[in-house]
């Protein structure tokens, strides 16, 4: 009897354990089983992996020239042709993916870093600290944001660097906002209360309280950020205002081919498709995230 009583209560244990499911571990079962966000992750884990491997999957370099086989259609030797200059584009769309990934993260990154910090300080101290946060925000956000990296970079300089920072600084009232909502309501939660009251330093709730529990926001907006990021990424080089010649960047292979859009099409149609691609992934993956962490859109 007593080894049945413990195994009865064994079983017990192990099924109010199953029961027991973390946030993140319940919002990745329901990330599994939404297919489109499964289809953009796939999307985006396929050209990350294209963008690392470059080196291995790509036939020629970015800048190998053949006059002798400029403007050549899509073939067994040039899988998606060649362009004026008689260089492999499908080596440079490749090579592509890593500046436009690397563009689209570094300035997300910044983004929210920045955009956290200043988020953050706003909703947690309020009054005047708050106001001023808020109207450099407001500010901000009153261009439209394509017109404003297009000024920062007009001021900086033409460059890929400049247009990193440039897309960066545009993202930063998106994410202090978000943040800060955040922080308004969190702040007020009774663990919070309980924190200041034993004595606990503003600096450490702020990190190890009311930060931790603002990140399934901050995933979601910088994943279709990335993507938005580089969407602007290509604008600001199909403008020549991004990445300089011979750097294959998406956007710049654009404006370098749209003289050929009659005769040689392919020069524009595949470096426009890795834009498409791109970002179609990240919002799907994006979507995904958002319907998996936000409680509301859970039935």
């Amino acid at each position: 009897m007593g080894e049945l009583a413990r195994n009865d209560s064994h079983h017990i244990l192990e099924t109010e354990e199953e029961k027991v499911v973390s946030p993140w571990r319940e919002a990745w079962r329901s990330f599994r089983k939404n297919k489109l966000a499964l289809i953009g992750t796939f999307i985006v884990i396929t050209f990350i992996m294209m963008a690392i491997l470059a080196p291995v999957i790509a036939p020629e370099g970015i800048d190998e020239q053949k006059f002798t086989e400029k403007l050549q259609s899509p073939s067994s030797k040039h899988w998606f042709g060649t362009d004026d200059f008689g260089r492999d584009i499908f080596s440079r769309v490749i090579y592509g993916a890593r500046i436009s990934l690397s563009v689209g993260f570094f300035s997300v990154l910044g983004s929210i870093v920045v955009g956290s910090l200043l988020g953050i300080v706003a909703g947690f101290y309020g009054r005047w600290i708050d106001t001023v946060i808020s109207r450099i925000f407001d500010i901000m956000l009153a261009f439209p944001s394509i017109l404003l990296a297009i000024g920062i970079v007009a001021v900086l300089g033409p460059s890929l660097q400049n247009a990193l920072i440039a897309i960066a600084i545009i993202n930063v009232p998106n994410f202090g906002r978000l943040i800060r909502s955040k922080v308004l309501s969190v702040k007020e939660e009774e663990y919070i209360t309980a924190a200041k009251s034993i004595g606990m330093k503003d600096t450490r709730i702020l990190f190890h309280h009311i930060l931790p529990n603002s990140m399934a926001p901050i995933i979601v907006q910088g994943t279709l950020a990335i993507a938005t990021a580089i969407i602007e990424a290509a604008a600001l080089g199909f403008l020549g205002l991004g990445a300089e010649a011979p750097l294959p960047e998406w956007g710049k292979m654009l404006a370098d081919s749209k003289g050929f859009l009659v005769n040689a099409p392919w020069t524009m149609v595949f470096p426009g498709l890795a834009i498409m691609l791109t970002v179609l992934g990240f919002n799907l993956m994006g979507d995904g995230l958002r319907d998996a962490l936000d409680p509301r859109m859970k039935q």
